[in-house]
């Protein structure tokens, strides 16, 4: 059976092991996984474009099957632009749920022949996100428990 190439897009602001286990597990699936990191218009960014794409870089540096790009259009146009068939996604809870089942829709009625894989974080991942890692920055503590063991994350990483 011929595997193809799946998009991991997000923002990744910053990256963390949530994120990381959803592509390690995927490996297998795929011949090429692209983690895409997109311009969200409903998100500013804490940490520059350029530390988002290092961090992920060191994270899957291993992994030759890992790319990983920037994109600045929808995410059904940029599969197209990449060839990529499926778009991956990970899913920490039903509301992660609820809200990415929209999103698979609405991708569906614009690329029908895309298709939309979603993997269920591992438990130990389910109350990481993003968001939660740049508040415990905000006051300064240690957030290495919650991002890959390949980087480092301080306060000083914070967008100026």
């Amino acid at each position: 059976m011929e595997k193809q190439t799946a998009l991991f897009p997000g923002s990744f602001d910053p990256i963390t092991k949530g994120h990381q286990s959803i592509v390690e597990r995927a490996l297998p699936m795929f011949d090429k996984i692209i983690v895409a990191v997109g311009c969200n218009t409903a998100k500013h960014s804490v940490f520059s474009l350029d530390k988002r794409i290092e961090w992920i870089k060191q994270t899957f540096a291993k992994y030759d099957k890992v790319e990983v790009v920037t994109f600045d259009s929808l995410t059904v146009d940029f599969c197209r632009q990449v060839g990529a068939k499926y778009i991956l996604r990970g899913l920490r809870n039903s509301s992660d749920f609820q809200y990415e089942r929209n999103i698979a829709r609405i991708n569906q009625e614009l690329a029908e022949e895309i298709e939309t894989v979603f993997l269920m974080t591992k438990p130990d991942d389910a109350a990481i996100s993003s968001s939660l890692v740049r508040e415990i920055l905000s006051f300064g503590r240690d957030v290495s428990k919650f991002i890959p063991k390949e980087i480092t994350i301080s306060a000083e990483d914070f967008k100026k």
